[in-house]
């Protein structure tokens, strides 16, 4: 019996199907090539050049009814063929042989719908055994699935290295990590995409093709984030870095480089270790205790707990930083919720923060909606709602002030210490008034010359021949010029002294300018000083603090200098108002000065 592979394997199947509803079986049948044969050749054929057949069983046998019944019980349920084999007994008619035939159960079963898909070697030694049993004959062949189209990672640059950071001294850093956010170069290749691969058909006990699931499909784009994008090239599909900076993926997973680091990790000793970057930074999870972040512009989302530090930007919080540190050496600092037992402070920035318990708070300006028990020194503070708070800055204004646990609220406008501008003053009205009494002086000895009789008869004959009152002979033009000659050194001293005079007033006018100027400025700057408190409502105390001359800015200081400035006797202090209820507006007016 022999296939011919020019047919289609439809072809095959039918001339078989045939060939078994005859009452004929395959004797000597090769079951693995059959199967092959019909089931997984492709469609339609092409003979070979050589031989076009191929040899499937030895011969083409009746299949007599009688031997039928020993396959009675064959059972075909789902997926699954059963058949019990029952002990046969031997019998007195020797043309009923009592031995099975694996032929013989193929046309069974071919007979019962099972097509496809008999385990030949567990029949074969079924029938070897001669035991009484049932077992699975045939079984369908489930489809193979098939590989997923997957995105694999190409760029070692964009793994992270948690080794410890080794400090410029030799020495590692064990609470910092050598490169938790690493860079990536422009062009630098990240995802490649491994295609997927179909699956495999089965096949069901009835020959029917069982379509594999089709495999899952994957785009880059969808994971292309801002500076990335997507290149094929000849050896596959590669999402590729559009700029250098810094890795970030987001709750998508999509892929994004820029200038800002995005971690949703949190700053800890077990993720990222203390951190000290130059780019921008923004963490969806918490900064644990004793964690330092040292950076530009900071978001923080979580609670912060640690320290932050910003070498020249904005730190922002949208939750509440207890117990924690945030410092900004330019840049403002903002807290969306609550500050408690926290040091906040910025050198040249706007603090602004929307509730504040037990902290230190300084900065340019500082703005809270309410603060309770809290150390403030400011250029310039708005605070809607105080108690118990201790608040020192040039232009303070309170909406509502109050007493908290028999805690008073302090405030101390910071007035300016006027002593070096008020010596100036006086210098300048000093130095006017020395220019004056030169300027007298001078004026004196002019008229002490002019008294000379010898001088006064020269400038009174001078002045008639100027006028034309007097016209001298030829005889009196020579005396005349013998007294011009002998009064000319002391009229060029008389012009001496004349410039002398001129030159004090002038000097002394610009000193009095001067000296008013002064005024203006020390009256400009003393204004600069207020205190509004809107509603006074439990024990508040204020009192006039003078800031210490210096280039230094009085809320540069430390926490501890904070508190011991406002907690000590040691600064000049006046008392401006003491009372558990009012309002006050005041602004700060020095002792007037000394009439020039």
């Amino acid at each position: 019996m022999f296939f011919d592979l020019s047919l289609a394997p439809q072809q095959l199947r039918s001339a078989v199907d045939q060939l078994f509803q005859s009452g004929m079986l395959l004797a000597g049948i090769d079951y693995p090539l059959f199967l092959m044969t019909l089931y997984h050749a492709p469609a339609p054929r092409t003979p070979p050049k050589g031989e076009a057949v191929v040899r499937i069983a030895a011969s083409v046998a009746p299949f007599s009814p009688l031997r039928r019944e020993l396959y009675e019980h064959i059972k075909v349920g789902g997926e699954v063929a059963d058949c019990y084999f029952e002990a046969v007994p031997s019998s007195e008619d020797s043309r009923v042989p009592v031995m099975r035939d694996f032929d013989e159960m193929v046309a069974a079963l071919w007979a019962k719908g099972v097509f496809y898909g008999i385990d030949s070697g567990v029949v074969r030694a079924m029938i070897a055994s001669g035991k009484a049993e049932r077992i699975t004959v045939a079984r369908a062949l489930p489809p193979q699935p098939g590989r997923d189209a997957q995105l694999v990672e190409v760029s070692q640059g964009i793994h992270r290295n948690d080794a410890p950071r080794e400090r410029s001294n030799g020495r590692l850093d064990l609470l910092s990590f050598k490169n938790r956010f690493p860079q990536v170069k422009k062009h630098a290749r990240l995802l490649y995409k491994l295609p997927s691969v179909p699956g495999l058909p089965g096949f069901a006990l009835d020959g029917a093709v069982l379509p594999p699931p089709p495999p899952l499909e994957v785009e880059l784009a969808t994971v292309a984030g801002e500076g990335t994008a997507v290149e094929r090239c000849s050896d596959g599909e590669f999402l590729v870095a559009a700029m250098e900076g810094y890795l970030n993926i987001d709750e998508q997973g999509k892929i994004s480089i820029g200038n800002k680091i995005v971690s949703r990790e949190g700053v800890s000793s077990r993720t990222t270790g203390n951190l000290k970057l130059r780019a921008a930074y923004e963490e969806y999870g918490e900064v644990q205790e004793q964690r330092e972040l040292d950076g530009s512009d900071i978001t923080i989302h979580g609670h912060v707990y640690g320290r932050l530090h910003s070498q020249g930007g904005t730190i922002l919080l949208h939750s509440n930083l207890v117990g924690g540190t945030a410092v900004s050496e330019q840049g403002d600092i903002r807290v969306d919720g609550v500050a408690s037992g926290a040091v906040i402070q910025t050198r040249n920035g706007e603090v602004r923060l929307a509730r504040a318990e037990s902290c230190v708070i300084s900065g340019t300006r500082v703005v809270i909606e309410h603060a309770s028990n809290c150390d403030i020194i400011a250029d310039e503070v708005v605070i809607e709602m105080a108690l118990g708070c201790a608040v020192a800055a040039r232009t303070i204004r309170i909406g509502s002030a109050g007493a908290r646990k028999q805690v008073e609220l302090r405030a101390f406008p910071l007035v300016p210490d006027l002593s070096l501008l008020e010596e100036k003053i006086a210098g300048s009205v000093a130095r006017a008034a020395q220019y004056g009494q030169m300027q007298r002086k001078r004026q004196q000895e002019i008229d002490a010359i002019a008294q000379l009789p010898e001088v006064r008869s020269y400038l009174t004959l001078a002045g008639q021949l100027r006028r034309g009152e007097l016209v001298l002979q030829p005889a009196q033009q020579a005396p005349y010029d013998k007294l011009a000659a002998r009064i000319a050194p002391v009229l060029k001293e008389v012009a001496r002294l004349r410039v002398e005079v001129k030159q004090s007033e002038i000097l002394q006018a610009q000193m009095l300018s001067l000296a008013e100027d002064g005024r203006v400025q020390r009256a400009a700057t003393a204004g600069q000083s207020r205190c509004w408190l809107g509603l006074v409502d439990g024990d508040t105390i204020v009192r006039s603090m003078v800031v210490p001359p210096g280039q230094v800015k009085v809320y540069d200081l430390g926490p501890k200098e904070i508190k011991a400035l406002l907690h000590s006797a040691i600064p000049v202090t006046q008392m401006v108002f003491a009372d558990s209820s009012g309002s006050l507006d005041w602004t700060y007016s020095p002792p007037p000065l000394d009439p020039v």
